[in-house]
């Protein structure tokens, strides 16, 4: 607490610390270290070596046996899931505009065109039929799609797995904050473990395929185009995962359940400190069925920049996690997009409210005594 004094009468008072709108949990230096002692045993650094091979296959268990490739990042997990598609350079790929901006990153970076269509108002993501009447208008044969998790949200796997059967569109799922959500699915998925992720790994990510040969392919494109010589089978990259951010991500791992419930924990006190406020809408779902490290809400049109202004004088940040939209950052400008409505109207109700497992009693009443406040008077 920081001891202030009233303009007023100089009577000394007491007002919070600013409350930063998100904080890492990672694994301590005592989690961590047993496993960079078996990297000074080892004496390997890189190119898949045995704490990136433990990595995949804890990965691969808690999914039921799915293929996984590991990465150097979330978005080179995107890219190389979208190279390893083998589509013509420039063939055109639609994705929301409702993202950030890795999504649109990646696109460009495999080599594709990038065509931005609207989300759905209540999920915010992309929904497969309605998707399906957007693309009739676009301006070529789209012949991939990136759904996203938006914010750690769960897609309906079934659902995108009949829309990739039904139109012959390749799915790639943008699940980087979806590492709790995600489950096996017949379609590649892309998983960020970025220190700020629900399992942080500093750095890295990983790529859930749908078969092993996908997934030998994927490897392949993070690995100069090796596969067991070394001929450059493929034109690929860089994008392996260190065997350092591995002995993180794998002491995350160790203590994933009780990070989950932490997360949980934090969320349920959220959501009953704000049940009462109408004029707040959580994710669905978020914290009950599935969690992530952010706290995104919904609040009524012409009340975001007034709520904003409101908590930053109570000294709380918060964050529009996706701006105006992907497709208004001046990198994009040129990018073709669909009518974007959904997209327009989200950008005016969503904010990222404060969230960590850290976050103490006293602050979450501070947070949500300020809401309460707020939209009493509003």
């Amino acid at each position: 607490m920081v001891r202030t004094a009233s303009v007023f009468d100089q009577t000394p008072v007491f007002a919070p610390e600013r409350l930063p709108v998100a904080r890492p949990h990672m694994p301590s230096a005592d989690a961590i270290l047993p496993y960079l002692e078996r990297i000074d045993a080892s004496r390997q650094y890189s190119n898949f070596g045995p704490l990136v091979s433990e990595l995949e296959g804890r990965l691969s268990e808690r999914l039921g046996g799915a293929a996984v490739v590991t990465t150097s990042s979330g978005t080179s997990a995107l890219t190389l899931a979208l190279l390893a598609l083998q589509l013509p350079k420039g063939a055109m790929c639609a994705l929301p505009s409702w993202t950030f901006v890795a999504s649109a990153h990646a696109v460009l970076a495999a080599g594709l065109t990038p065509y931005f269509v609207d989300i759905d108002p209540l999920t915010a993501m992309l929904d497969p039929r309605g998707c399906e009447r957007q693309l009739k208008d676009a301006p070529a044969q789209v012949r991939a799609i990136v759904p996203v998790c938006a914010h750690g949200a769960p897609i309906d796997c079934d659902a995108w797995a009949q829309f990739q059967e039904r139109t012959g569109i390749a799915v790639v799922v943008d699940a980087a904050a979806a590492h709790d959500a995600i489950q096996a699915a017949p379609f590649l998925q892309a998983v960020s473990l970025h220190a700020t992720k629900s399992l942080g790994a500093g750095e890295g990510g990983y790529v859930v395929c749908p078969d092993t040969e996908v997934a030998v392919r994927v490897r392949m494109l993070s690995s100069f185009g090796f596969h067991g010589s070394r001929e450059a089978r493929l034109v690929a990259i860089n994008a392996k995962m260190s065997e350092y951010a591995a002995a993180v991500a794998l002491a995350g791992m160790d203590h994933w359940a009780s990070t989950r419930l932490l997360y949980q924990q934090a969320a349920f006190k959220l959501r009953i400190g704000l049940k009462d406020i109408d004029s707040i809408r959580f994710q669905e779902g978020w914290g009950l069925r599935w969690i992530s490290s952010v706290c995104v809400v919904r609040v009524p049109e012409a009340t975001l920049s007034r709520l904003i202004a409101h908590l930053a004088s109570h000294q709380i940040d918060s964050r529009q996690w996706w701006g105006e939209g992907c497709h208004a950052s001046s990198a994009f400008e040129n990018v073709l997009k669909a009518p974007l409505p959904h997209t327009s109207h989200l950008a005016e109700t969503t904010l990222g409210l404060p969230f960590a497992t850290s976050l103490t009693d006293a602050q979450i009443s501070h947070l949500t005594g300020c809401l309460k406040a707020f939209f009493a008077s509003a």
